[in-house]
C-alpha cells in the first residue's frame, strides 16, 4: 500500500517600497510564470533555513524572515497536495551569484502588475496573491510559533 505524503514547501513575501520580489520561471508552457521565492524543504532542514536558502538560490538576495504567514494547503488539478509555509521577509543584500537554472529573472513588481499577471494566468498558483494580501493585511504571526525541535 502506498503512503500519501504532501509536498512541503516554503515561500516568502518580500516587499520594499510597494514592490514585491518575484521570480520569473520557465515551466514548459507557452508563457513564463511568476512566483515568490519558494521551493521544497530539504531533508534535515528547518523551515526558516529553507526559506532563506530558496530566496538566495532563486533571487541572489539574502533575506531575513520577519514573520510567519501560516500554512497554506493547496491541491493541484493533477492531485498533488502542497503544504506551503509562508513567511514575510526583508531583503538585506543582493549577492553576485547565478540564479537557479529554471529561474529566468527576478523582478520587483507592484500589486497592480501582479494582479494583471494573475488575470493573464501567469502566476504560479493562487497562493501567490493570497500570501501577498495576507502579508499586507498584517495577518501573520511571530516566528516563535514555529517549534523546530
Amino acid at each position: 500500500m502506498s503512503r500519501w505524503s504532501p509536498r512541503v514547501t516554503v515561500a516568502c513575501v518580500v516587499e520594499h517600497d510597494g514592490r514585491y520580489l518575484m521570480v520569473e520561471e520557465e515551466r514548459g508552457g507557452p508563457a513564463t510564470l511568476f512566483n515568490q521565492p519558494a521551493g521544497h524543504l530539504e531533508p534535515d532542514e528547518r523551515l526558516v533555513e529553507a526559506v532563506c536558502r530558496e530566496a538566495l538560490e532563486e533571487t541572489a538576495w539574502r533575506v531575513t524572515p520577519r514573520a510567519y504567514l501560516g500554512l497554506y494547503c493547496f491541491r493541484t488539478d493533477s492531485g498533488l497536495t502542497f503544504h506551503s509555509h509562508g513567511f514575510v521577509a526583508r531583503a538585506e543584500v543582493r549577492l553576485e551569484r547565478a540564479l537557479d537554472s529554471d529561474i529566468l529573472a527576478c523582478h520587483w513588481l507592484t500589486l497592480d502588475e501582479l494582479e494583471a499577471l494573475d488575470r493573464d494566468g501567469r502566476l504560479r498558483s493562487p497562493l501567490v496573491l493570497r500570501r501577498i494580501h495576507d502579508a499586507a493585511a498584517g495577518r501573520h504571526y511571530p516566528l516563535g510559533v514555529i517549534h523546530d525541535l
